[in-house]
This record gives structure tokens, sequence and C-alpha cells, in this order.
């Protein structure tokens, strides 16, 4: 297998099983001959070690104590060195083509869980916390990165040591070889007695651990809120409270391990005294040589510490269990089928959208959506008002099939769902109510929705319309800016505005601005809409909006509360009804009336350099009560 294929073409996904040590055997993928050459070569260096002691014998019984040197002295020096320099050689081998087993193979797993976080439906994402998602791409993996390296390659290290110096102790003598396995049942017993309450410790640890992160990743997140708000001391505590509680998992783990060392060492070193003892007293009598009982010391010794260790690394080993799981659980998830529909589209969609009796809910017993019908022609213009959690930004999303529904929706006379949805999302564009930029300039980020090359002239062009080019050129570096994490250093307009144009860049057939002008001024959004104007004739767009002002000339006008259009029509038909339109738009008028002053005019005089400052309240529909 070629090495640019290890790192591709392994699904892994279908790799997991529901045994563990399985599942992560079938991770290592491509990399397992290089793992068993890892072990391999511990076994030859062990098997150095080894044959050091029965050197070692040779030189105390055949050479100092009978003083006979049929094998110069020099000459069993230099075997001890060539030996030492075999170990050593093929202990470096090992280390090396393990380590790049383990990193090769994590490499592969983070590039794939990574990929596959970004096809999950948008449903797993609405109910899977952020900071858990980053804790377990980290730690965890870091966790299984740690099983490959060291875990795994310990526990063959350590069989290989048991077996080949059992097999030297037994020939050195069965007795003493049979004598030093009697710890063995115990010591297992000890660390499979642990095993489970470390498993299940460790599990609540990094449960925690994402909790932690969760809290850690909001807070910085929301950092302007939080000091707008002086809201400090509150975000302290509660960052406090749940660092306490990864304190208190993490000394249970603790404890666990503080318990469980000193009973596997005293029942190690017990057997190891046991052994040097009787050992000694056979060389005394006579039933062993001096020789062999140096050998024998120096070989119990790693039969022993195998045995202690390897309770050691099934303890450890339990956490890169947890750590499966909590990656498999992600892994199992499905991903969404974006490549796949019975239709494809000649060209560009016209945009003529209907819905038919379409309900939609998050979860089954509380519905978001019911009996939606409407139609849309071609090029006309939709606006949806209403209050909030009416279901606005729900009835636009369908139409991208970010969820599925019930009923029917049709674009261009065909099903929606007959479309396969890279298809349908390279046709429709969206400007949410929260634009969210990247860390990166403002090129960047407007060219951000094209996957192809975009000449400058372009994104000014889409910029201009989204009326930013100004603001864009006023800024030191232009549009090499860097407008940091999440857009901070923009305001909220600007960042609508130059989600805006990264929208029109992309040129889709229909447009969504789901209350994209909330936060620019009433002049800035009558540029926008003058610009769009042109912009509408040939494609189909929905304007959630909460001024009247931004939907009164749209082709249609849809009121929806509770799910449900109560009322349909153009501006003057609705204006000629009772109903919830009207009395948004008379209290609107009332207050555009009502001009209020501001700081600055006190006392009936003037404070102001530069007069009376007056300002419009803004009122949100559907808050009309």
């Amino acid at each position: 297998m070629q090495e640019s294929n290890i790192y591709t073409e392994l699904d892994l996904k279908q790799t997991l099983s529901t045994n563990r040590l399985v599942g992560l055997w079938r991770f290592l993928g491509g990399f397992h001959w290089l793992y068993l050459g890892a072990i391999g070569a511990l076994g030859l260096a062990t098997a150095a070690k080894t044959v050091s002691y029965y050197l070692l014998q040779y030189l105390v019984d055949d050479v100092l104590l009978a003083e006979q040197v049929a094998i110069p002295f020099y000459v069993i020096a230099l075997g001890f060195v060539g030996l030492a320099l075999i170990q050593g050689a093929f202990t470096f081998v090992s280390g090396k083509l393990a380590a790049h087993s383990a990193e090769g193979a994590i490499l592969r797993l983070r590039n794939y869980l990574f990929d596959h976080i970004q096809r999950l439906n948008f449903s797993y994402h609405d109910q899977t916390k952020t900071g858990e998602l980053v804790q377990r791409c980290s730690s965890d993996v870091d966790t299984i990165r740690r099983l490959y390296a060291e875990q795994f390659i310990g526990v063959g290290r350590i069989v290989l040591l048991f077996v080949i110096n059992m097999a030297a102790l037994v020939s050195l003598n069965l007795k003493l070889g049979l004598l030093s396995m009697i710890s063995m049942p115990v010591v297992l017993l000890v660390s499979l007695f642990f095993f489970k309450r470390i498993h299940e410790a460790y599990e609540a640890h990094q449960e925690q651990e994402g909790a932690l992160s969760t809290t850690l990743q909001e807070n910085l997140s929301g950092v302007r809120v939080v000091k707008a708000f002086a809201r400090q001391a509150f975000e302290i505590d509660k960052f406090e409270a749940s660092n306490s509680e990864q304190y208190n998992r993490g000394q249970k783990l603790v404890r666990m391990h503080s318990l469980y060392w000193p009973i596997v060492e005293t029942i190690s070193a017990a057997q190891m005294l046991f052994i040097f003892f009787l050992g000694a007293t056979m060389a005394i009598s006579g039933e062993i040589t001096v020789g062999t009982y140096l050998a024998v010391a120096g070989v119990v010794i790693w039969v022993i510490w195998p045995m202690q260790n390897l309770g050691r690394l099934i303890v450890q080993t339990s956490m890169g269990m947890v750590s499966y799981n909590r990656i498999t659980e992600i892994l199992e998830q499905e991903r969404e089928v974006v490549d796949t529909g019975t239709y494809q589209p000649q060209g560009a969609i016209k945009g003529a959208v209907e819905f038919r009796n379409v309900a939609f809910a998050y979860a089954a017993e509380t519905p978001i959506l019911q009996d939606i019908s409407f139609k849309v022609e071609p090029g006309q213009t939709v606006a949806l008002l209403g209050p909030t959690g009416s279901g606005k930004s729900s009835l636009v999303n369908l139409l991208a099939r970010f969820y599925d529904y019930e009923g029917s929706i049709l674009i261009d006379g065909v099903e929606l769902s007959d479309y396969a949805k890279r298809t349908l999302r390279q046709q429709i564009g969206l400007v949410e109510q929260e634009p969210f930029l990247f860390s990166r300039s403002i090129r960047e980020n407007i060219a951000y929705g094209v996957d192809r090359e975009v000449t400058p002239a372009e994104i000014e062009t889409a910029a201009k319309t989204a009326a930013i080019h100004d603001v864009i050129l006023s800024f030191p570096d232009g549009y090499d800016t860097i407008v940091g994490e999440k857009g901070v250093t923009l305001s909220g307009g600007q960042k609508q505005r130059v989600a805006i144009a990264r929208t029109l860049l992309k040129d889709p057939h229909i447009l969504i601005f789901d209350d994209a002008v909330s936060a620019v001024d009433t002049e800035t959004e009558a540029h926008i809409q003058a610009a769009l104007e042109a912009l509408r004739q040939d494609r189909t767009t929905f304007i959630i909006a909460h001024r009247i002002q931004t939907v009164m000339r749209a082709d249609q006008i849809l009121v929806l509360d509770k799910g449900r259009i109560i009322q349909h029509g153009t501006h003057r038909e609705l204006m000629a009804q009772e109903g919830i339109y009207r009395k948004i738009y008379e209290l609107q008028a009332r207050l555009e009336d009502d001009l209020v002053p501001v700081s600055g005019y006190q006392n009936g005089k003037d404070k102001s350099p530069n007069g009376p400052v007056r300002v419009t309240p803004g009122v949100m529909a559907g808050q009309t009560g």
C-alpha cells in the first residue's frame, strides 16, 4: 500500500466495532505491519538483554570461579557491549516505527474526524455543544495517540519480556521459574478490579472536561456581552463551579491510582524478595551455582516487572477505551448526503417556489410550522413578518434542506427532496441575522462563498452593491484588513454588509435575507435596497425583516404566528384588512412621528454642539403585545 493511500483511503466509519480492541486495531489500518515491526524489534531487543544474563552466568561460573579462560576476557566484554548495542539499536527502531504508526494513524483520525463533522446534519450540530466537540477532537484523540505510542506498544513489550524471560528463568532453574509466577494471578485480579473503577472515573472526568471546555468557549465567544453587562463575577463563579467539579472528579481518579500502585508494587516487591531469598538459599546450599543465582536475580526482575506494569497498562488502557467510545459516538452519526438526487437541473434554476401543506418540528411534540402553503413566481420578492418564534427562520431554512419536513416544497415544479443538496445550496444565497465572519481578511471573507478564483473587481462590485465598499477603503489596509475572530473588529452593520457582499458574489438565484438589515441604519438600508432592486429582477428573494419600510414593496407578504400563516397579500391588500400587519404599520408610523430627544437637550435648551439630536426608535414586528 502506498503511503498516500494509508492517509486517505481508509473509511474509519467502516472500521468501528463493538469490541473496542478490535476497533482500535482497525484504526491502524495501513500501519499494521509497521506496528508489528515495532513489536518485533522490541522482541529482538528483549532477547539481547536476556542473552546478556546467560553471558553473565558463563562469566561467573566458567571464568571467574572456575578460573578457566576458554574465551579471552576481552571477547566476553565485547559480547556485553555488542548485546547492549543490539538492544539499543532495536529499541530505537521499535520506538521509531511505533511513533510513525501512531502519529500517522492519529493524523488520519484527526483529518477524518474533522471531515466527518463537516458532513453531519444540522440537527446534530443543533444538539451538540461546540466545546464538547472540540474536547473530543483534541483531548480524546491525543489519549488514543498515547494509547498507540505508549500503552499498546508497552503491552507488546511486557508480553515479550515476560515470555522470553520466563522461558530463560525456567531454563536456568525450573523451581525458581515456577515460583516466580505465584503473584501473577493476584496482580491481574487487582488490576481488573481497578480497571472498571478507573474506567468509570476517567469517563466522568472527560465528560466534565467537555463541559468545562464548553463553558470556556461560550465565555470567550461572548466576552463583549459579558463586559457590556458587567457579568464578569457571574462568569467567574460559573467557571469556578465547573472547574471545581472537574477537580473533584480528577481527585477521584487520582485516588484510584493512589490505591492501585502501592498494592501492586507491594505484591511485586514481596514476590521479588522471596525469589532473591530462595535463590540465595539454594546457592549457599549448592543447589544452584553462584552464576546461576546472579542470572536468576537479573532475569526475575524482568519477569516481575512486566507483571507489575501489565496491570498499570491495563488501567491506563481503560482511559484510551473511554476516548475511543467518545470518538466513535461521533463517527457513528450518519453523514448528510449532499451529492445524490434524482433530478439534476440543466443550468441555473428559475426560482419558482411552492409550499404545499408543509409542516416541520425540531421535536415531534413541539411543532414549529403547520399547514404552510403559498406560491412564488420567479423573480418575486416575498417578505415574512411575525413575532419571535413564529417560524420565519425555520421556513426559509427548509429551502436549503437544512432539515427534513412534512408536506411538499417545489422549486421549478420539482420536489425539493429530488434535488441534490449540494446543487440546491449552490443556487441559494443566505444572509443570516447574525452573520459569521472568519478571522481572515475582508477580501477572503467576501470571496469565501464561491469555489473559483475571484478577481478584485468582482469583490469590489459586490461590496459596492452591499454599500460597504467605501467603509472598507477607509480602513488602513483596505480589503486586506483582518476582521478578527467572528468579525469582532467590525460593527454589527458592517459585518452584515460584508455577509451580503459575500452572498451577492455567489450570484444565487434564490436570495434569503434573514433579518439581514436589522443592524444597519435607515439610510444604509435604503442604499442596500436600491442596489438590490435591479438584482431582484431575476432572483426570487425571501426577506425576513422587522421594519414595515423594508417589506412594504414586496410582491407578497406573509404574516406568521405560532407556525401558521395568518395573513397573506401585498402591502396594499394587508392594509385594507384588520390584523397584525396594519397594527404594526400604524404603531411604527406613530413612533416615527414621535421623535424623542436624547442627551444634550435638557430644560428646553440645546446642550449639543450640533443642535438638537433626535432619534427614531426601532420597533420589532410582533412585539406589539
